[in-house]
């Protein structure tokens, strides 16, 4: 029953991938919206969109909080896709696309586990068909002909003190969060303070995952926000010329990827915001294309349900008019036993007791979902090292709760080990909502808005903004902005924006110490705690394991 100790690396090379072209036309694709990127990797033409004939129900994975390992979403979402296949469904997953930053950080790579990933799982987790770099490419054309355009004359008026366009590198590395630019004379440019977020934080990975097509990513691309003049009056990207050589080099990201799980079913793998620090969410293009192509599309918002899954219904699903028809939780003993106060390195010791103490966690995010007006069904990844006892503890709990809950073993055996969750999505399917629930309308205050989510997903009692969030809330009611969603980025290992408050905080206050303007990407980024938009790497990173062999092959990649 429970997962056995699998190399994630041993599986994908025991597996006998099919030919790409062979998914795609399982899939229904035309072959001629299949473009090939070797045997085992295909980009799909947007053409596609329109052949599509299925309605697809869609289904979201996200999970309670999560220890600094994650829970298992991604291995869940690929094991519910593949147990709804073998169970005679039309299934299709969708996720986001890895970053470099993690894979070399703390958790690895981020396609899934043991039987239960998208493959090719190196490839994809290392450069895959180029997005990353593309979004990190032309993020940083745009930064250089904003600098450009401050050497040669400056005649939009742009204040060097005051660009607020950063640039990006698709790593962790906390030494350029804040750095000196323009030094070396007068032949360098000009010389101010600037500072690198991770790509999974830019603004054009997010305009890339909300765009309908490439016209409207080239207009969301031109409403990016890069200074204020001394006046105070906002500078565009389409004000420095940067628009349409920006698209250029996004155009062919914007195609979804397609590849498949390890049991042969396809995958759109498309599109890599964090969801701590962005809007967590692969793109609307993937998900509506999926939905074209499949009768179930299963796929997940990143971390807990504070985080992705608030901002996959409020903004993504806000912007695309979908809606899921069911959510699946996912929860795990060693998280509820760390929620319930045991050390992380201790939490795959037996302890029934300290599972129960961390069920309250598990409850706010059952109430998070219930608040969108769903009755989630609770998924329990299983580990090696679980104990019938603790996971009778959970069912029971999620009983009294009268909540659906369902063991998964799709680690240790693929679609099969998650078929019983897969029953369990397609009846809550067949009774979900129809639609649209969202925690608060656009007319609200962009003030309420965020209080709205602290009060109601987070349990804080309130908000308090900084001086400098007051300025910026200010300055988007200037430039016509406050009616725009909201995105919060706060710590994923805390309800709170307080990291160490674990379990189900109460009675605290959400600081909010700056505002970032997304106008290209249509949202408001609050700050909130000490989050930081470019991480750092753990004092032991992933990357001292990574290595490879004579042979010339990878090994130790998550």
């Amino acid at each position: 029953m429970n997962r056995k100790p699998l190399s994630n690396l041993e599986v994908a090379r025991s597996v006998a991938l099919r030919p790409i072209a062979d998914v795609a036309a399982e899939m229904g694709l035309d072959e001629k919206h299949v473009e090939l990127f070797g045997r085992h990797k295909a980009k799909v033409e947007l053409d596609a969109l329109a052949s599509g004939t299925r309605k697809g129900n869609l289904v979201l994975v996200t999970a309670m909080t999560p220890t600094a390992a994650g829970e298992g979403k991604t291995t869940t979402t690929v094991g519910i896709g593949q147990a709804l296949r073998r169970l005679g469904k039309q299934a299709l997953v969708a996720l986001r696309e890895p970053s470099l930053g993690p894979v070399f950080g703390v958790k690895g790579g981020g396609c899934g586990g043991g039987r239960s990933q998208v493959l090719p799982m190196e490839e994809i987790n290392l450069f895959f068909n180029g997005d990353l770099y593309a979004v990190s490419a032309a993020h940083n054309l745009l930064a250089a002909l904003v600098d450009n355009e401050i050497y040669f004359g400056n005649g939009r008026g742009l204040d060097p003190r005051r660009v607020v366009w950063r640039r990006t590198v698709d790593m962790s590395d906390r030494s350029l969060r804040k750095v000196v630019v323009g030094l070396g004379g007068t032949t360098s440019g000009v010389p101010r303070e600037d500072g690198f977020d991770i790509v999974a934080a830019s603004e054009i990975m997010a305009i890339l995952c909300l765009a309908h097509d490439v016209a409207d990513l080239k207009e969301r691309v031109g409403r990016v926000v890069v200074g204020y003049t001394h006046d105070d009056a906002p500078v565009f990207a389409r004000d420095v010329g940067a628009a349409g050589a920006m698209t250029v080099l996004l155009r062919e990201a914007c195609k979804p990827n397609l590849v498949q799980t390890v049991e042969g079913g396809p995958a759109l793998v498309h599109g890599g915001p964090f969801a701590n620090i962005a809007h967590g969410c692969n793109s609307i293009l993937a998900t509506r294309l999926a939905l074209g192509y499949a009768d179930y599309v299963i796929t997940e918002a990143g971390f807990g349900s504070d985080l992705g899954a608030e901002k996959f219904l409020d903004i993504k699903c806000r912007v695309a008019g979908l809606w899921p028809r069911a959510v699946v939780i996912v929860a795990t003993c060693r998280a509820l036993k760390l929620h319930g106060g045991v050390a992380f390195k201790d939490a795959n010791q037996p302890n029934p007791a300290a599972v129960e103490r961390g069920l309250p966690n598990l409850e706010k995010h059952i109430e998070n979902m219930q608040t969108f007006g769903f009755q989630p069904v609770v998924a329990i990844n299983l580990f090696q090292n679980d104990v019938p006892e603790e996971i009778a503890v959970v069912e029971s709990f999620c009983a009294g709760c009268g909540v659906r809950v369902a063991r998964s073993d799709a680690f240790a055996h693929g679609g099969e080990g998650a078929e019983d969750l897969a029953r369990a999505v397609v009846e809550i399917v067949e009774h979900g909502p129809t639609k649209p629930h969202f925690l608060y309308p656009l007319e609200m205050a962009p003030e309420d808005k965020i209080a709205t989510i602290a009060r109601r997903l987070y349990g804080a009692r309130g908000v308090a903004f900084d001086g400098k969030a007051r300025a910026d809330l200010e300055r988007a009611r200037r430039m016509g902005l406050a009616s725009l969603p909201v995105c919060i980025a706060k710590t994923q290992n805390s309800l709170s924006d307080d990291p160490l408050r674990l379990g189900r905080p109460e009675g605290f206050e959400v600081t909010v110490r700056e505002v970032r303007l997304s106008a290209g990407a249509g949202f408001l980024v609050a700050i909130a705690g000490n989050i930081l938009t470019m991480p750092g790497l753990p004092k032991v990173p992933a990357a001292l394991s990574i290595d490879v062999d004579e042979d010339g092959q990878a090994k130790g990649l998550f």
